[in-house]
């Protein structure tokens, strides 16, 4: 079920790159929320998103807004992706699916007549109270960031 903008953005608690549990809660009312789902660690599309928003990083702190990639990757695999490609910002590790499947985007594809599921590039963006603005799925990776960047400037004017 894919999630719709006006609706509140699902909770969760992931670790992060170095097992830190990071929990969506402890921002609501204080920071605006970007989450980025992609589909693994070190795959040429995958690393360009997310050392694009490592990338302007400072630019969404400056909004207000904090990023959070989040793949299947475990988080051993998540602190070599990072360390490898200098990603300031933190990676979150959805082992089991559980919010790939809340958030709508682990989805069927056909391969080879086959049905396989893997994670559909999707972007959310929340506000402070914790309500989806933007619900962006099936994205393109290039000129994604600034895209972002740019819904997020429209929040706060």
């Amino acid at each position: 079920m894919l999630l719709k903008v006006g609706e509140r953005a699902p909770a969760f608690a992931l670790p992060d790159a170095d097992m830190e549990t990071v929990d969506l809660a402890a921002y609501q009312g204080k920071k605006h929320i970007v989450l980025f789902f992609y589909p693994k660690d070190g795959t040429p599309c995958c690393t360009k998103e997310a050392t694009d928003f490592s990338d302007h990083e400072g630019d969404f702190e400056r909004q207000d807004c904090v990023l959070f990639g989040i793949s299947r990757d475990d988080c051993l695999k998540h602190a070599e992706f990072r360390d490898k490609e200098g990603i300031g910002l933190e990676l979150l590790s959805d082992t089991e699916g559980t919010v790939c499947k809340q958030y709508g985007v682990w989805q069927a594809k056909e391969v080879d007549g086959h049905k396989k599921y893997a994670i559909v590039r999707s972007t959310f963006i929340i506000d402070r109270t914790g309500v989806i603005r933007h619900a962006l799925y099936n994205v393109n990776y290039k000129g994604h960031a600034l895209e972002v960047l740019r819904l997020v400037k429209e929040l706060n004017s």
